[in-house]
């Protein structure tokens, strides 16, 4: 049969266990979802991800007969040497990694550091690795003060300042992030360079969903290349065209948060995008990863999930009989891990539905992410991509 539009959402961070060299990141033993589902309180259950497989994914007991199972399912390992959104994203996309992107946990390097204040002439504060929340909480009081951005990274390879949006301007702070993603390159050249902006007064400070990514631009094609050059419609949703840096899109929203991410994509639904075309809705809900699983905080990600899982319900209702819908994450960032609170290594899952499609079909464990592009792309009678396989006839 004929397929006119894809939708692919990825539910940021929402990995389902350790992969083999989980160790090697210091992440053994995580499991995103799995432990959510473990710990959650209140009974707490996916019902409709379970519908599509999530609990088979999981290998935890399921209350649904296996002709219940409207979805095929399986799950991912990421192949790139890294566990951060860009590497994610990008494998989802068709790109495998050689190496990772340069990470900085003992803060930038003083000559770095010079030259980002000689740009944007003024000093900085901070320069070290820690969490956003704590870092405003330390420094938001000097920061408004003096004027002076602040500067800090994570175990991600990213390069982000935070500002606030009154004192400082949140313009302006875009005006320096740009200086920055334009000044590191070479060895230097982080995944993303992160605008961080802040608001209230000292004790309450809060960030603000006026966050803004600065990626590197893909260096290689990808299946939203290939679908734009083929006439059809690339529709990115929340922080999609900042992570591909614009490359293959052809239409960007950006959104206010998970809730405003699922409206959003169910009216690109609902008003026909791709009318006709060839189309892709490509969707990141980033709350999960940025609001609750970098924060530890296992209720709140649950109750997340749960509203993603009640969004479903109503998003399979509303597909037309050609579209297919796709459901993943870009790694893991498991909230009741204890170890750290950065990204964890771990497959993601892959769950696909479609009302002409086979039900109850195991896709495997399946060893890229960019198995996705290579499927999106047979799918749509693309050019192939170089990186993954094709599991096109298993839905079929």
């Amino acid at each position: 049969m004929s397929i006119k539009r894809i939708i692919l959402i990825v539910l940021d961070s929402a990995g389902v266990g350790a992969l083999p060299d989980a160790a090697v990141y210091g992440d053994e033993g995580s499991n995103t979802i799995g432990h959510i589902l473990d710990k959650a309180e209140n009974g707490f259950s996916l019902p409709n991800l379970e519908k599509l497989g999530l609990y088979k994914i999981l290998e935890r007991k399921t209350n649904l007969p296996d002709c219940e199972i409207t979805g095929c399912y399986g799950k991912m390992a990421t192949k790139s040497p890294a566990k951060d959104t860009t590497a994610g994203h990008w494998e989802l996309a068709g790109i495998i990694l050689d190496k990772p992107f340069p990470t900085y946990p003992d803060g930038f390097p003083k000559d770095l550091i010079e030259n980002f204040e000689n740009l944007i002439g003024t000093k900085i504060i901070g320069n070290c690795a820690a969490s956003g929340t704590e870092i405003i909480k330390r420094l938001g009081d000097q920061h408004c003060a003096s004027g002076r951005p602040i500067v800090y990274t994570s175990a991600d390879s990213v390069f982000q300042i935070a500002a606030h949006e009154q004192f400082f301007g949140l313009d302006k702070l875009y005006k320096i992030c740009k200086t920055a993603r334009e000044m590191l390159s070479g060895k230097h050249a982080v995944g993303r360079v992160i605008a961080r902006p802040f608001t209230g007064t000292s004790g309450n400070y809060e960030r603000t969903a006026n966050r803004k990514d600065y990626s590197l631009t893909p260096p290689e094609t990808t299946m939203l290349d290939e679908i734009k050059n083929a006439g059809g419609e690339v529709i990115a949703i929340g922080k999609i065209e900042d992570i591909f840096n614009a490359k293959g899109i052809t239409k960007a929203v950006h959104t206010k948060g998970n809730a405003n991410g699922m409206e959003i994509t169910a009216e690109e639904i609902k008003n026909g995008a791709g009318s006709g075309k060839k189309a892709l809705i490509f969707t990141n809900l980033v709350d999960f990863d940025m609001l609750w699983g970098h924060r530890r905080d296992i209720n709140s990600y649950a109750k997340a999930l749960r509203e993603f899982d009640d969004f479903l319900m109503k998003l399979t209702v509303m597909l037309d009989d050609d579209d297919i819908l796709i459901i993943t994450a870009d790694h893991g960032c498991d909230p009741s891990f204890e170890k750290h609170t950065d990204h964890t290594r771990e497959y993601v899952p892959l769950l696909v539905y479609g009302k002409k499609l086979k039900k109850n079909v195991n896709l495997g464990v399946r060893q890229t992410l960019a198995d996705i592009a290579r499927t999106v792309a047979d799918i749509f009678n693309l050019p192939p991509q170089k990186n993954g396989v094709s599991f096109k006839d298993s839905l079929f």
